[in-house]
């Protein structure tokens, strides 16, 4: 079982922003049964707005990290710290058997800058990095800099990601999921991914929640747009660039 089984968001009538998005306007009930979940959709359909509010709910930075930068982050960084966002406050979070606290919110847009708080952090206690493959993370390229994350710092807890293949090729994606495999497998640990990939999405024993026009459902892998899309192109790339490039 999840740790995080049960997520809600009760209808408000509110017509602004994040409740006009579909998937929000007439309230949400999600529950979660894996513990691999995947949240699909265009841009703007939804998906980081709602990773952003369960992050915000288990007490984790807005700007990227755990419960423990948004104590440090809070006296340097305006704008993200101290600020909730508009959905969490009307959130509410089921967990089984009882809440916990270790995990961490990872954002891709915003990874150069966790990075420069770690290097911060580092220069009063070099041990630090450590936890980060034994060098500031600006020290490796983008992709490893991300595995040196997952690699060091997932663990037990709930991890709340969004789109994590920014900077992964695909061999390294493989080795992303291996990590995922290892530690959900041992019951120690939840993930919650929004992501783009297709390779990401086919993983094995996940729930994919699709953010739409008409809110949101539970859809199987190969009905996602973004394996049909892909395998299509893959399979005949000329008769898409007649299309586009008339």
């Amino acid at each position: 079982m999840p740790f995080l089984s049960h997520i809600s968001i009760p209808k408000t009538g509110i017509n602004s922003f994040p409740f006009s998005i579909p998937a929000f306007r007439d309230g949400l009930t999600l529950r979660l049964r894996d513990n691999v979940t995947f949240f699909v959709g265009e841009n703007g359909s939804g998906k980081s707005t709602l990773l952003e509010g369960i992050a915000d709910q288990c007490g984790f930075s807005l700007r990227g990290g755990n419960r423990n930068h948004q104590t440090a982050h809070a006296e340097e960084v305006e704008g993200y710290d101290g600020y909730h966002t508009p959905l969490s406050k009307s959130i509410t979070l089921g967990w089984t058997p009882k809440r916990i606290s270790n995990g961490f919110f990872m954002r891709a847009e915003s990874f150069f800058n966790f990075a420069d708080y770690i290097d911060e952090l580092a220069k009063s206690d070099g041990s630090i990095l450590d936890a980060y493959g034994g060098k500031s993370l600006h020290e490796q390229s983008h992709g490893e800099s991300f595995l040196s994350l997952f690699q060091n710092q997932f663990r037990n807890g709930i991890y709340i990601l969004d789109e994590p293949e920014a900077a992964l090729s695909p061999n390294r994606l493989m080795t992303f999921m291996s990590i995922i495999h290892k530690l959900e497998q041992s019951g120690r640990a939840q993930f919650i991914i929004a992501t783009h990939s297709p390779m990401l999405l086919c993983y094995p024993g996940s729930t994919i929640f699709s953010f739409g026009d008409s809110g949101l459902e539970e859809i199987g892998y190969k009905d996602t747009e973004h394996y049909q899309l892909t395998k299509n192109f893959l399979d005949n790339p000329d008769a898409y660039f007649r299309f586009l490039f008339e």
